[in-house]
């Protein structure tokens, strides 16, 4: 690895934020009451906000830290809907009638998700950069390719994803590599600019009315006597009827419930400088988003200004500093992308995304009456943004019954992890990397 794969204005922080930087410019102090009171101030919570107040409903949103520092200004702003739920429609035992009309459910909600979020980008004029130019899926073996042919008609009907075949052969009409054993070209996909979505969905929750608190953390809740929650935060108590937890990736010991249920995994992502021209669309025609079928998945895009690859994957699957994981996504980079070689790095940053157990994603009540959506595994960008709309949606409504295949009350978690899963991600990161290496050599 070379030791000078840092540009000499290298930046530890998110290119995004070159764009639109985290701030505080929108809070307000929080009221002692209110309607709806929503932890986290993400996609999910802006969503959440949004949508009730184009209901008239009173809405309070609490951020931690700065308005847009978490993982919706640190992804990698790829957005699909229906073929991003992976795991969570494969697997043993699915082959009955149950699961069959249960799979058709899930691709079904998947594919309102990406309507959803293309649908408030437009009725809200949001300035996201966003482009649907679709998505490669490279198979890292050969059996990978065959799983993924094996999905394309599900795909297809039940996901409406326009999605074909490329063998080895044809892969370069995707990208320039012969990195993978071909794969699944996706029509319906395409990316975003996170932080800039972010910035323009946060504006549109204060116009609508939303308020915002920026540096506001709660603290703990109680269940009052005559219905509603009483809520505890750094700025004083807050009493509101339902409370809605939009925290995902960054869910704490204030809801133990919802920390049991899911995987803090740390997604690192770095920005080159900028290319030659004509490289960048060399690499990736048609600017298309690009992902993997490796256990330690990588993911990747050119910028929207066509200028720069941004390259994300589980370089490591907790915290770690740059020195650490820029060096192994520059080494996965030129895997794929040889003619990058001594090409510089000018940003290296991460974020959390949340895994749940049946990599599923969530929304729903817990036992006590608080109503969470979460647990997008990586998937966030659309499904949160949706999942935000569905639970304002409910509460609007007055409704119990589910609003979509992902509101449920099953929302598993195992034994093992204790009050924290986190605890196992290295073993789990050593696992996957040991049978990434075993596939490809077999392969």
């Amino acid at each position: 690895m070379p030791a000078d794969i840092f540009h000499r204005d290298f930046k530890s922080t998110p290119w995004w934020w070159e764009w639109w930087h985290p701030s505080n410019d929108l809070s307000q102090d929080p009221p002692r009451r209110t309607d709806v009171l929503i932890v986290g101030a993400g996609y999910g919570g802006l969503s959440t906000a949004l949508e009730l107040r184009r209901g008239g409903i009173d809405a309070v949103v609490l951020e931690k830290g700065d308005f847009g520092v978490g993982a919706s200004s640190r992804n990698g702003g790829m957005v699909s809907g229906g073929v991003n739920l992976g795991k969570g429609i494969s697997g043993k035992n699915r082959d009955s009638e149950a699961w069959q009309a249960r799979k058709k459910a899930l691709l079904a909600s998947g594919v309102e998700s990406m309507t959803a979020i293309e649908d408030i980008i437009a009725r809200e004029g949001l300035q996201a950069h966003y482009i649907r130019h679709g998505r490669f899926l490279g198979a890292f073996t050969p059996a990978h390719y065959a799983d993924l042919a094996g999905k394309v008609d599900d795909f297809n009907i039940l996901a409406q994803a326009g999605a074909e075949m490329l063998p080895p052969e044809r892969q370069r009409e995707a990208l320039a590599s012969d990195y993978y054993h071909g794969g699944m070209l996706i029509e319906r996909a395409g990316h975003l600019h996170p932080a800039c979505y972010y910035g323009s969905l946060l504006s549109a929750a204060h116009k609508a009315g939303a308020i915002l608190c920026a540096q506001t953390e709660a603290l703990s809740y109680e269940r009052k006597r005559g219905g509603g929650f009483r809520v505890r935060t750094s700025k004083g108590e807050i009493e509101a009827r339902e409370v809605v937890v939009a925290t995902n990736g960054y869910t704490g010991d204030v809801t133990p419930y919802l920390r049991r249920r899911l995987v803090p995994v740390a997604s690192h992502i770095i920005a080159t400088e900028e290319l030659p021209d004509g490289l960048p669309e060399a690499l990736i025609p048609r600017s298309r988003a690009v992902a993997d079928t490796k256990r330690v998945l990588t993911y990747y895009r050119l910028s929207p200004d066509g200028k720069r690859l941004i390259f994300g994957g589980r370089a490591r699957f907790t915290q770690a500093p740059p020195e650490v994981s820029a060096p192994v996504l520059y080494r996965y980079m030129t895997d794929r992308f040889p003619q990058l070689k001594g090409v510089k790095i000018t940003h290296a940053w991460t974020g959390n995304v949340a895994f749940a157990f049946d990599w599923l994603p969530h929304m729903g009540r817990t036992p006590d009456g608080l109503r969470y959506l979460m647990a997008c595994n990586g998937n966030g960008v659309a499904m949160m943004t949706y999942l935000g709309r569905e639970t304002a949606r409910k509460i609007r409504g007055g409704s119990n019954t589910p609003a979509n295949a992902f509101d449920t009350d099953d929302f598993p978690t195992r034994r093992f992890c204790g009050g924290d899963p986190s605890w196992a991600l290295p073993f789990v990161g050593a696992w996957y990397r040991f049978r990434d290496w075993w596939d490809r050599r077999a392969a």
